[in-house]
Parts: structure tokens; C-alpha cells; sequence
């Protein structure tokens, strides 16, 4: 039973499971947040969760405890055998595969309708994300997102234009999904603490704002903030219709891309 299980604390000193700063690896240990973490995802029982990178296993206790199926990809094998002990603990509901979560179909693995739910090594949280939201099929296989970031990234993924955070990450998130900061942690609430805050951002699948491919929008983002101190005339010189694209919406030539709102980028890339 999983109230059998010893102490997170006692599991890392027993397995050797000492973060890894190359994994981008810190452990949050605290149940109560561990719980809210699982919360914000909605519902959970009777539903499958596709985890990336769970550690010691401390996420994936929580998601356990609210009734979830788990299916976990983790790439150190030094968590296997704790995630193991974890599985027989909560027989048929816990699925653990070794590897990398950007070289694994987690479709295959979790199936359509899954939601998404991970404390996201910071080193490889935001090309996951970004793949997520890029997908050619939308809906998404997946029925939402509750991912862990460093809080300097969830700001950028919410960011309104004309803030500085404003970016084209914030465009890739916001045309198809809607994304929301549910909750911050600050150092403290990790083992090891990192050197700046964390925040957890839920995303819903919604209705995009353009039929845009995505491929698309994002030689249109790249262009525009890849020069975002520059107008959008000069910015946007070497994608072929951009300019024309943005004109279209109403957006001046002499505009910068931190000013354009999201739609208007979406719009203009489906005219590309």
C-alpha cells in the first residue's frame, strides 16, 4: 500500500538518488504541495497521467493518492529501482519506462485523452512544452498540461503583449491553449533549492485563433522576436509575405513584435 512506503527523504539516502545538476534534477519532498501539484490537473480518478521525470517518485505518489493511473518515462537509472517499489505499492497503476522523454512517443505510451503532469527538469521543460503545443493534430492527444517550470518561464508563457516577458513563447502557448500560473514555489520547497523561484502552469486545450500551421507560426515568431528591438519591417525582411501578412491585421510596419497581440500573429501566419 502506498501508505506503507517509507519517507521520500529516507528513499533518495537509501537508493543514492543525490539530484543531478546534468539532469536538471531537484526533488520537491513535501506532501501537502506534492498534492496540490496533483490537484490542479483536475479530477484525477479513474484517469491515465503521463509523468515525465519523476525522481525519487514524489509527484508520482501524489498522483497515485488521487486515484490516477501513472505512466512514468524517466531517463536516470539510479530512480528505477525506487520507482519499482513504488509500482508494486500500488499494483496495475503504475507504469515505468526507462529513456528519454524527448526520444519516447508518449501517445503511444499513455494514450489520447491523457493528462500531462510533470515537475519538468528545468533543462529540457521548454522543447517539450513547445512540442506539445506545435502539434499538426489539434485537439491534442493529450487532455491538458500541469507542468513545472522556473518561474522566469511560466511568466513568459503567460505574458501579455507589451510586457517584457512577452515573447514567442508566450504565442505558441496562447493561440491553442489557455494558460494559467496556479501556483509558486519558492527555493526553499526543493532539495536541492535552485537559485530562483518555480511555478506550476496548468494549460487547457482550446480553439486555436487561426488555422495556422504550425510550422508556420513559428518561422513567423522566430523572425519577428529573433530582432525584437527592430520594427517589424525590418524584422520581418527575410520571410517572404510576412510583412503583408501583418499589415493585413491592421499591425503598422513600424510596429516591434512585443506589441503585436497573439491573434494578430496567428491570423497573419495562416495567410503565409
Amino acid at each position: 500500500m502506498l501508505s506503507d512506503l517509507p519517507p521520500l527523504r529516507s528513499v533518495i539516502a537509501s537508493h543514492g538518488l543525490a539530484a543531478k545538476k546534468s539532469l536538471g534534477q531537484n526533488f520537491l519532498l513535501d506532501t501537502n504541495l506534492l498534492d496540490r501539484i496533483a490537484r490542479v490537473a483536475g479530477p484525477l480518478e479513474g484517469e491515465t497521467v503521463y509523468e515525465i521525470g519523476p525522481g525519487p517518485g514524489g509527484l508520482t505518489r501524489a498522483l497515485l493518492r488521487a486515484g490516477a493511473r501513472v505512466v512514468a518515462v524517466e531517463r536516470d537509472d539510479r530512480a528505477l529501482p525506487a520507482l519499482a517499489e513504488l509500482s508494486d505499492a500500488a499494483p496495475g497503476r503504475l507504469t515505468v519506462i526507462g529513456g528519454d522523454a524527448k526520444a519516447v512517443d508518449g501517445e503511444a505510451l499513455a494514450g489520447r485523452g491523457a493528462h500531462i503532469v510533470a515537475n519538468l527538469p528545468y533543462n529540457i521543460g521548454t522543447a517539450l512544452l513547445t512540442g506539445w503545443l506545435t502539434s499538426e493534430t489539434w485537439p491534442p492527444w493529450w487532455a491538458s498540461l500541469t507542468l513545472m517550470f522556473q518561474k522566469e518561464v511560466a511568466d513568459r508563457i503567460v505574458a501579455a503583449p507589451g510586457s517584457d516577458a512577452y515573447g514567442r513563447l508566450a504565442v505558441l502557448s496562447q493561440w491553442r491553449t489557455k494558460p494559467t500560473i496556479a501556483l509558486t514555489l519558492p527555493p526553499r520547497a526543493f532539495v536541492p533549492p535552485p537559485k530562483v523561484s518555480s511555478a506550476v502552469v496548468h494549460f487547457r486545450p482550446d480553439t486555436p485563433m487561426s488555422a495556422a500551421l504550425p510550422a508556420r507560426l513559428g518561422a513567423l515568431t522566430a523572425a519577428a522576436f529573433g530582432q525584437r528591438r527592430k520594427m517589424l519591417r525590418a524584422s520581418l525582411r527575410g520571410l517572404p509575405g510576412a510583412l503583408d501578412a501583418m499589415i493585413a491585421q491592421g499591425i503598422s510596419p513600424e510596429a516591434r513584435a512585443e506589441t503585436v497581440p497573439v491573434e494578430a500573429f496567428a491570423r497573419a501566419a495562416a495567410l503565409l
